[in-house]
């Protein structure tokens, strides 16, 4: 029985050779052996090149079209689908079947930028509020004292590649189910440059560059935050063949305060208050970071969870300067264990407390009421 080339790769029998390679092409991206090395998926993928080779080919889809498999005959060896399983590495058969193919695209060129470094200091809160200057060690690609740059010993001079003739690529021939497809590859010997360096720096080989150590001062402004990072433009690793350095990237990680808590430019702080405080009303003084001593004041008859704000006493906005808030969470401490004496002055207070507040409890009946009492004795007749 025939095989359903059609079936295979999802498609009608009145597709287009544009439809044809569409499908083709989006089922290989998802059974290649590359890409999926179930074995499952390599024989699916083997079954849908056969089919797309049979579909493409105009005489053997006539033969498809007629009821028959061209691939019967024993071309395609073993089931059918055996002949198909020579493919080389995923990016030479995408390149050469989905674009790219002989294209060259030529030397990359010695000389190139280099690249980004980053960098981890730890700060804590008061650094942060305030900024600083900090002077760090760091490891990185350097300019070669010795060629400048140039990568050669002397007054040498470097030379067109004999095995890519200065392309930067060399070109082969494989064999796929397109036929045979030229596919290029950066030359093995110059890398990609075209060119290589006969007498090459005793100092850095060729490279332009040199491994060395740097002392770097680093600013950090006021504001800035956990995660946030600061770039030094051009003091990143030198480029091959001495090319322009990239930049350094300086991360912040915040070390927690002991005392406050951040949220944005806002500063959150516990403060512990004696119930005879927070009903008297204190004043606690707190170390701010930027102000020093600064004092929150309880007002009389404070309840716990109270929180007081002080506009202006957080940390400065980047670049702004503009202050946040700090937020004083109030916590009344109840004691634990009293003396005597300060037990009989509770009762007492105790005492007082529970007469008045019967006093202004008002009594049944009483003409003076007030509103829900003349209500009420209105309903029930009194």
């Amino acid at each position: 029985m025939a095989r359903d080339y059609y079936g295979l790769l999802g498609v009608d029998k009145n597709a287009s050779d544009t439809e044809l390679k569409r499908a083709y092409r989006k089922l290989a991206r998802k059974y290649h052996p590359d890409v999926n090395p179930d074995e499952a998926a390599q024989n699916k993928f083997k079954e849908i090149s056969a089919a797309y080779e049979v579909l493409s080919d105009p005489e053997k889809r006539r033969i498809v079209d007629l009821g028959g498999d061209p691939l019967e005959s024993g071309g395609g060896g073993g089931n059918g689908f055996g002949g198909y399983s020579g493919f080389g590495g995923l990016g030479d058969v995408f390149e050469a079947f989905f674009g790219g193919g002989g294209a060259s695209r030529g030397p990359v060129g010695r000389v190139r930028p280099g690249s980004d470094s980053l960098l981890r200091m730890r700060l804590d809160l008061s650094e942060c509020a305030t900024g600083v200057t900090k002077h760090v060690t760091v490891d990185t690609a350097v300019l070669c004292d010795r060629c400048q740059g140039r990568g050669t010993n002397g007054d040498s001079k470097p030379m067109t590649c004999d095995t890519c003739g200065g392309h930067g690529e060399v070109q082969s021939v494989q064999r796929s189910l397109l036929g045979q497809v030229m596919t290029s590859r950066p030359c093995p010997t110059c890398r990609g440059v075209g060119e290589v360096i006969p007498d090459p720096c005793h100092q850095c080989g060729g490279d332009g560059r040199v491994r060395d150590r740097r002392d770097i001062a680093v600013k950090i402004p006021a504001g800035v935050a956990e995660g946030m990072r600061v770039r030094l433009a051009a003091q990143g690793e030198v480029g091959p063949g001495g090319g322009p350095a990239g930049d350094l990237y300086v991360e912040v990680h915040e070390q927690p305060h002991e005392i406050f808590t951040r949220d944005g430019d806002d500063l959150h702080c516990t403060v512990s208050v004696p119930m005879v405080d927070a009903a008297l009303g204190t004043t606690v003084p707190v170390e701010a970071i930027l102000d020093g001593a600064t004092d929150i004041t309880v007002s009389p008859g404070t309840q716990p969870d109270t929180v007081v704000t002080l506009r202006g006493h957080g940390m400065p906005h980047l670049r702004s300067g503009v202050r946040g808030d700090l937020h004083a969470h109030i916590k009344v401490v109840v004691p634990e264990k009293l003396d005597h004496h300060e037990t009989d002055l509770l009762r007492k207070f105790k005492e007082r407390r529970d007469r008045e507040a019967a006093e202004v409890r008002p009594a049944h009946g009483h003409a003076g009421g007030g509103l829900f009492s003349r209500l009420r004795d209105t309903f029930t007749g009194r």
